[in-house]
């Protein structure tokens, strides 16, 4: 086996970088930022194989700077950072990271739910500040979450996992998706319905789709408007499924109850983007997948697609199988 030489671009948990160094040598970004483009593209010119986060923009650019690159591993499940064809006309594989971070995003979409309904981080806030008086009928009164009806947009892994743990609150579910899953709907009663059928008759609508072309702004304006004004809308997916500037114009204008993001159309989000002066949204960082047993997972996964193609093995998650029918 020839020794490949990768570069990572983030430090990745310790179990992933051993593992890397089993294949050859690595060199790794160590800033908590993304490396600078020129910096990107300076390290791969050497490099058999890139370990990339969904952070960095791996297009035909930086591609074509890498002449000796047999694979691309996104330390993510999604790879709309990845310019997939580009990859594939260059003979480079690209592999992901699925189903290790399904609990985890299920489990944190599950908390943006019921902190959005249940006002958690205002109550906090309320808490901290000192504004909590006495205890009162319209104290932080919020939206109830058991037997309301929610809408999952997407239902893979991920989504499935949302409407397993919905069944414990007793909730009827819509879906709707690129195909029926039988399995699910006689284990949860979930519903499969048209798009604008689950966005107006949700009381929680989550978003588990992947970013393509289509789905793009898939969430704007005019499918807002179908939605209840007492709705809550959850995002642990990609930004920019939602049309970022319409979703503020509806919950300060009250045509929408609240929001609970992980994702952003831009990330990190500005500090002066109008969505965050609103009580009603809950924001996070993008940690969807942000629990120890599941980022190290993922760099396990993310290292050993580098080891397989490195033996010429076929990689567990190889993202465009053209390339591995093309090199056999």
């Amino acid at each position: 086996m020839k020794p490949f030489h990768t570069y990572v671009t983030r430090e990745i948990p310790s179990v992933g970088l051993d593992l890397l160094l089993e294949a050859g040598s690595v060199e790794t970004w160590q800033d908590d930022v993304p490396p600078p483009r020129e910096e990107l593209l300076s390290r791969v010119a050497e490099a058999d194989a890139l370990l990339c986060l969904l952070t960095d923009r791996i297009d035909a650019e930086v591609l074509d700077a890498a002449p000796k690159l047999k694979v691309v591993s996104a330390y993510a499940v999604g790879v709309d950072n990845i310019d997939v064809a580009a990859a594939t006309e260059r003979g480079i594989c690209v592999c992901n990271t699925p189903g290790v971070l399904t609990n985890a995003t299920a489990d944190l979409t599950w908390a943006l739910i019921l902190a959005a309904a249940r006002r958690i981080v205002e109550a906090d806030a309320c808490t901290r500040k000192g504004e909590w008086h006495s205890w009162g009928p319209r104290l932080m009164v919020g939206k109830p979450v058991a037997q309301s009806t929610l809408g999952i947009i997407g239902m893979g892994r991920i989504g499935q996992a949302v409407a397993r743990r919905a069944m414990g609150f007793e909730m009827p579910i819509l879906y709707h998706s690129g195909k029926q899953y039988p399995d699910i709907e006689r284990l949860t009663g979930a519903k499969y319905v048209d798009l604008d059928t689950l966005l107006a008759e949700s009381d929680f609508v989550t978003i588990h789709t992947p970013l393509t072309p289509e789905t793009r702004g898939m969430i704007g304006a005019n499918r807002l408007a179908r939605m209840k004004p007492s709705a809550v809308l959850v995002n642990t997916a990609r930004g920019p499924i939602v049309d970022q500037p319409a979703l503020t114009e509806a919950l300060r204008e009250g045509r929408l109850y609240a929001a609970g993001l992980d994702v952003f159309e831009v990330e990190p989000v500005s500090q002066q983007d109008p969505l965050l002066e609103l009580p009603n949204v809950v924001a996070l960082p993008h940690i969807g997948s942000a629990d120890e047993t599941t980022r190290n997972a993922m760099a396990r996964m993310a290292a050993e697609a580098i080891l397989d193609v490195s033996a010429g093995r076929l990689p567990a998650h190889l993202v465009n199988y053209d390339v591995w029918d093309h090199r056999r």
